[in-house]
């Protein structure tokens, strides 16, 4: 037999609980998240994002429910700037590595034209700029 088998947990009970867990587990995503814009602020100073960060460490639902409300706009703001730098940055790595294979085309084709190479070294040097 099971040892929690002759538990009495009722099933209210059981839902209250894990409406407690989610919540504090929601608590903790919003602090976080509050912890991280705070951190990324580039127009307050070091004191002012303490004070915040006491704030909600001393007073964490009320710090947390005010830093939202006052910064909400920011926030998104802050994000959208983040998710567009991200997004520059991939593109021109996709660029960058894009470029690599046609340059390299490109230096065989002028050496070809030079009378550097002939056309199966440049047809060699193609295949494995393509790879």
């Amino acid at each position: 037999m099971l040892p929690f088998a002759d538990a009495d947990l009722p099933f209210l009970e059981v839902l209250w609980s894990m409406l407690i867990f989610m919540g504090f587990l929601l608590w903790i995503w919003l602090a976080i998240t509050c912890f991280s814009d705070i951190f990324r602020r580039r127009d307050w100073g070091g004191f002012v994002k303490a004070i915040w960060v006491i704030f909600i460490i001393v007073i964490p639902y009320l710090g947390v429910l005010v830093y939202l409300i006052i910064s909400h706009n920011g926030m998104a703001e802050r994000n959208e700037e983040v998710a567009s730098q991200m997004q520059q940055a991939f593109d021109e790595r996709v660029r960058e590595a894009s470029a690599g294979s046609a340059g390299e085309i490109e230096k065989a084709h002028e050496l070809l034209k030079s009378g550097a190479i002939d056309q199966a070294e440049f047809d060699k040097l193609k295949a494995k700029a393509l790879g």
